[in-house]
């Protein structure tokens, strides 16, 4: 059975009134919903409370819930709008990025200078890699952080970060595309590596 199956039996008796089955949701996916939304509201107080009210939302729409996507992809557009909500109220709205499609998003290569060997040089690379990769995608535009996130952080495709923020596909390809080059251009300067280099 798979875990999309074992999602739709405990939604459906969720649904039916048991609420055993929502909690199992809960517990489920609290953690990837609190990261995904940590990277919108900054403070972690506030990033649970804004989990924890997604939650709830999420709660009362269930006997809406038609299970034609993936109960995670519903609970996490869910999450994201709750987020946004969340900012506007607090009048923390990010700016928003320009619409522009581009079909390099799909195309990212690894990178060998990534390749960890356990040496202390290594490590601290790694290390500076990772505040860097933080640094650059705080200073993203929502738009642009909520898609890498969830792409790169969540794993979900193309087709369901698209449902998620509730925009063409082309568009998850092109803030994907632009997410990944501004982080690409804050890492150069460590890894040594030039503007032409695709990541």
């Amino acid at each position: 059975m798979s875990d999309k199956d074992i999602d739709q039996q405990l939604v459906a008796r969720a649904q039916q009134g048991e609420k055993q089955a929502f909690e199992l949701l809960v517990a489920k996916y609290q953690r990837k919903l609190l990261r995904l939304i940590s990277r919108l509201v900054r403070d972690p107080a506030e990033a649970e409370d804004v989990a924890q009210d997604a939650f709830i939302k999420a709660y009362r729409a269930l006997p809406q819930f038609r299970g034609d996507s993936a109960f995670y992809t519903w609970l996490y557009r869910i999450g994201v709008n709750t987020a946004k909500n969340y900012l506007v109220s607090q009048g923390r709205r990010p700016p928003s990025s320009t619409e522009k499609d581009n079909e390099e998003a799909e195309t990212f290569e690894d990178a060998d200078a990534l390749r960890d060997i356990n040496t202390p040089e290594s490590i601290l690379l790694s290390k500076e890699i990772a505040t860097t990769v933080n640094a650059a995608m705080a200073k993203l535009p929502e738009e642009l952080r909520t898609a890498i996130s969830l792409r790169e952080i969540e794993g979900l495709s193309y087709d369901e970060i698209s449902e998620v923020m509730n925009c063409p596909i082309g568009t998850v390809r092109s803030r994907i595309f632009r997410a990944r080059e501004a982080i690409a251009a804050e890492l150069r300067p460590l890894l040594g590596t030039s503007a032409d280099q695709r990541w």
